[in-house]
């Protein structure tokens, strides 16, 4: 965990390795956003490269920070590539602002890295940072309803239906829901890991 910390990639899965984000992963986590099948589910996307700069810039520049610092990064965001350095998506961790211990989790994937356990793997991983090094109290998730391999995704690792708000997300098509998830510390401690 400490080698994470210092902004060093470690194994995730074989294969695969997951180290917190960096400048040099700005210009693929762009390219990412930039397949329709990665945007079908992301409210936030597709959208000019600009506004993806000023949204990520800020994330990088305070986990360089972090690193330099020697401590963790407020969010820990990650990306995850393969054996020869190719970019597979990215998994982060988000702190709740105004209350203490409870974290977002959220992930995207290049279509490349659909099917390889990349998502889960890498959920679990910021799941164990979020409960055993940060002492959350709340990790939450949310996607569209006809997102069935995030869902799913999310089960995997352990968080439970909370809730549905129902037409939240316009679509080309019409409307869909925003299912929400959540795991407690008292959740996640009962998961055998």
């Amino acid at each position: 965990m400490n080698t994470f910390k210092r902004g060093q990639a470690i194994p995730l899965i074989d294969g695969y390795t997951i180290a917190l984000i960096q400048r040099s992963d700005l210009d693929d986590i762009i390219e990412m956003l930039g397949e329709p099948k990665v945007t079908e589910y992301l409210y936030f996307a597709p959208a000019p490269e600009d506004v993806y700069r000023g949204y990520f810039g800020p994330i990088i520049e305070s986990t360089v920070e972090a690193i330099g610092h020697g401590e963790w990064p407020e969010s820990p965001t990650s990306v995850i590539r393969d054996s020869e350095g190719r970019f597979m998506g990215m998994v982060g961790l988000h702190a709740v602002m105004f209350l203490k211990g409870n974290y977002e989790l959220g992930f995207q994937f290049t279509e490349k890295a659909w099917g390889k356990g990349l998502a889960s793997s890498g959920s679990e991983f910021l799941l164990s940072i979020a409960f055993d090094v940060f002492g959350a109290h709340k990790v939450t998730a949310d996607c569209y309803r006809s997102n069935v391999g995030s869902y799913k995704t999310l089960l995997k690792v352990g968080l439970v239906e909370e809730g549905c708000q129902a037409a939240y997300y316009k679509t080309q098509t019409g409307f869909d829901d925003r299912l929400h998830y959540g795991m407690t510390k008292a959740q996640y401690s009962a998961l055998s890991r």
